[in-house]
């Protein structure tokens, strides 16, 4: 799918379809999150993140299949398209976090298997863990430097 994605700004016109693809990736990540998805976190996704965030969406197709919400040099949001995922969708939005930042971080719950296997396969490193006031849900936060192309390692 790699060749066929495209990386772009998010525009306001993508509200809808974001939040949509927001809302079913978010539910399937965060089973152990009660009304996520919905509601009062949905309306937060609308007024502040995809209004104060960086954001970035990927299509494959014509189709938006992933979002990266950068706040600073922090990920605050990476979801892919359940029907998307698996497919290289959310290492492209990795990838092109770390060529605007030389260091990135973010967050991601402890209950979220997946996502901690995935963040672990892009090389990122546990930097700290705390409790999430809003959710009582345990949070670690994870570093990943730039990687140079140039340079050969070993």
């Amino acid at each position: 799918m790699n060749q066929d994605l495209i990386i772009r700004r998010y525009l306001p016109s993508d509200e809808d379809v974001v939040v949509d693809l927001w809302s079913n990736a978010a539910r399937e990540a965060h089973p152990f999150l009660v009304g996520e998805g919905t509601g009062d976190r949905e309306q937060k996704m609308r007024e502040v993140y995809l209004i104060q965030a960086d954001n970035w969406v990927a299509e494959h197709n014509s189709e938006v299949v992933g979002l990266l919400g950068m706040i600073g040099s922090e990920i605050g949001g990476l979801f892919v398209a359940p029907a998307s995922q698996g497919l290289g969708v959310g290492r492209a939005l990795v990838e092109h976090a770390t060529t605007m930042h030389d260091e990135v971080t973010l967050e991601v719950y402890t209950l979220n298997d997946r996502a901690r296997r995935f963040y672990a396969l892009m090389e990122f490193e546990e930097e700290g863990r705390r409790l999430d006031d809003e959710t009582n849900h345990e949070l670690i936060t994870l570093r990943r430097t730039a990687r140079d192309s140039s340079v050969t390692r070993p």
